[in-house]
């Protein structure tokens, strides 16, 4: 009986500390919830286009505002203002490059000569100028994938900024129309293996979700040319996620490309 008591107390006495206990709420430190982002912090890898892509900015006006040249180059832990511009947002964006060819403020190893992230090869791959030729004028669209179409654009939901083509693994991606390829990695979260390429002034394309990137960074590449091989990094399924963005906003792919 005393054993069968002893037993009974310690039971209370752990039920008691149990019910006084709170679980603290989960929460992703990287963004607090409802705020908006201002500035961004250049990771190694990233390019200005896959900034801008990032969050839905026109990749001139991004440089524009951030007193960054026509050669586009960042720098990693370079801090760059998402919002305005001016002479403040230009002075401190100079300050940051300046700063990041010593040291990194992510804390990230950088090169001694501090290698700009950006298109790291403009002349990689053969110099093919009728595509060159083709990304100054409004781009000719035909479709990166074969498959079956099993997701629409939604102008409604920021969840649905283009269209999902599934098919079988490994199947042939290509350029939905001539351009240079300005990202090609896994930096942006949710799309896996990527390819944007920048078609004009104002349009450029998104390929997610690939098995194996098949194009550097800098490469011009030719309207239905084999890009990657679709996959299903990222994601929980084989398909492509393929987007078009016009001045920087998301634009739904159907109406820019040809029946089938």
């Amino acid at each position: 009986m005393l054993r069968l008591f002893n037993i009974l107390i310690i039971f209370f006495v752990l039920l008691s500390c149990s019910s006084q206990t709170k679980l603290a709420p989960v929460v992703d430190a990287r963004q607090p919830p409802g705020t908006a982002l201002t500035y961004h912090i250049v990771a190694p890898g990233e390019t200005l286009y896959s900034i801008a892509w990032r969050y839905n900015l026109n990749y001139k006006k991004l440089a524009k505002n951030n007193g960054i040249g026509r050669s586009y180059t960042i720098y990693p832990g370079q801090k760059l203002s998402l919002v305005g511009g001016g002479k403040a947002a230009r002075k401190s964006s100079a300050a940051s490059a300046k700063s990041s060819t010593k040291t990194s403020s992510v804390g990230t190893k950088v090169a001694p000569k501090a290698e700009p992230t950006r298109l790291k090869n403009q002349a990689a791959g053969p110099k093919n100028h009728t595509a060159k030729k083709s990304a100054q004028k409004k781009p000719s669209w035909a479709w990166p994938a074969n498959g079956r179409l099993i997701t629409r654009f939604n102008a409604n939901s920021g969840l649905s900024k283009g269209i999902d083509i599934a098919s079988n693994l490994r199947e042939p991606v290509r350029a939905a129309s001539s351009g240079t390829v300005v990202y090609s990695g896994e930096g942006l979260r949710g799309y896996g293996k990527l390819l944007i390429i920048k078609h004009s002034d104002k349009y450029l394309s998104a390929y997610a979700h690939n098995h194996r990137l098949l194009v550097k960074e800098g490469q011009l590449v030719n309207k239905g040319e084999k890009i990657a091989e679709m996959g299903e990094t990222g994601t929980d399924s084989v398909k492509l996620h393929f987007e078009i963005r016009y001045d920087g906003k998301p634009v739904d792919p159907l109406a820019y490309l040809p029946p089938r």
